[in-house]
């Protein structure tokens, strides 16, 4: 199973960006697929998930209504539309299997590499 993330990049503050998490030799239809960012020094934060059963969306309060968490139909990639962003959503974003539940936990299986995202003001 891999997964790899691209689309990050640097941003102006107000911009916008779409993440794409490609994932090659797993669907995740009975599951779901999460997207977290982290800074360096500080702890990993879940930003969204989308379950993989019923398409149901989460987001964490700091990206609610500037965010938007999608998925192809075969349920083997995944992608993050940010916009309205801002200086402190500057983080790496990491795609990862894992389940409505255990995202909100902090948990999950087989993370990507990640993508780092950079907003400037």
């Amino acid at each position: 199973v891999q997964l790899v993330e691209s689309g990050g990049g640097l941003v102006q503050a107000g911009g916008s960006l779409r993440l794409t998490c490609s994932i090659s030799g797993f669907t995740f239809g009975g599951f779901g697929l999460g997207w977290f960012r982290q800074v360096p020094g500080k702890a990993r934060e879940g930003v969204s998930v989308i379950d993989g059963r019923d398409g149901s969306t989460y987001y964490a309060d700091s990206v609610k209504d500037r965010f938007t968490v999608s998925s192809d139909n075969a349920k083997t990639t995944g992608y993050l539309q940010m916009n309205s962003l801002k200086v402190e959503d500057t983080a790496v974003y990491y795609c990862q299997i894992t389940t409505p539940i255990r995202w909100v936990q902090g948990q999950g299986d087989y993370w990507g590499q990640g993508t780092p995202v950079t907003v400037s003001s």
